[in-house]
């Protein structure tokens, strides 16, 4: 039953995607409009990570980023369909991007260096890592999703702009791309569980943090860079920069990319993805996200 309902509505959301792109925006804002409406836990994950994250500003100015971050969620419905369901033709057609610092990751990789590329939970990441696929060649790691169907389509999805893709749980894979010369994206800015994870600051709070990025560059030898994304003027902007770690040792590692990503989310707050547990395993699940 819940395979069928996840069918109908993939179709009606390969057809929201497939009507007009000047209908996209206001589509967007509607569902956004709904979510804000309805009482969903995303909405309360999102307010209290705001909230906790940006204490030094007033409510009014929390609750502005808390707003336009849930109306920014009903877009993202778009722009995932967009990364899934078209093809690259139309979004170049039809989607307006700029890629700064791509020169670096293809001199990189004409020189045979493997390289990590950092990334952060933006709303927009699937259109990110598509577009950015469609320009030069990049690998990934993910999640699997628990249902099979629903998984099948965000894996399907997902290889439209990556050449291959691999589980959180499997290193060795990723690992062996980086060791021949390949760019794998990877994000650790979310809560993998405190069993798997050290406790490092995020926003001056405690935030479980995994630190197999340093076993990852020690063992492949790998470069680092870091890609961040965010709207300007209607434009999504994706900026690719070097990235220089505290190798020092996993914990000091693994905390400078959360003080990097920290700064990079400051600059455009509605744009991340808050409505994730992020504190879960230091707050509690039951107790801060109640």
């Amino acid at each position: 039953m819940k395979k069928k309902i996840l069918i109908i509505i993939i179709n009606l959301w390969k057809m929201l995607v497939s009507l007009p792109r000047f209908m996209h925006k206001p589509l967007g804002y509607l569902i956004g409009l709904i979510f804000y409406i309805l009482p969903l836990n995303r909405n309360l994950y999102s307010k209290k990570n705001i909230d906790l994250c940006f204490a030094e500003l007033d409510s009014d100015q929390r609750g502005k980023i808390y707003k336009k971050n849930i109306f920014n969620s009903g877009i993202t419905i778009i722009s995932t369909g967009i990364a899934w369901f078209w093809s690259n033709k139309r979004i170049n057609k039809s989607i307006k991007y700029n890629i700064k610092g791509l020169d670096s990751l293809v001199k990189e990789q004409e020189d045979g260096n493997g390289v990590l590329l950092i990334f952060k939970h933006s709303l927009h990441l699937e259109l990110d890592s598509r577009i950015l696929g469609m320009n030069i060649p990049v690998y990934g790691v993910e999640r699997v999703h628990n249902s099979d169907y629903f998984d099948s389509v965000q894996s399907s999805g997902r290889l439209k702009g990556l050449k291959d893709s691999a589980d959180k749980n499997q290193p060795i894979k990723f690992i062996r791309w980086l060791k021949t010369g390949k760019t794998v994206l990877y994000a650790i800015d979310q809560d993998y569980g405190i069993n798997s994870s050290e406790v490092m600051k995020f926003f001056n709070n405690d935030a479980a943090t995994i630190t197999a990025p340093y076993k990852i560059v020690e063992s492949s030898k790998c470069k680092t860079y870091f890609l961040n994304s965010y709207i300007e003027n209607n434009t999504l902007i994706l900026s690719i920069e070097s990235f220089i770690g505290d190798m020092s040792s996993p914990i000091n590692f693994s905390q400078s990319i959360n003080n990097f990503i920290e700064n990079k989310v400051k600059l455009h707050p509605d744009e991340y993805l808050w409505q994730h547990r992020r504190f879960k395993s230091t707050l509690g699940k039951d107790n801060f996200y109640k």
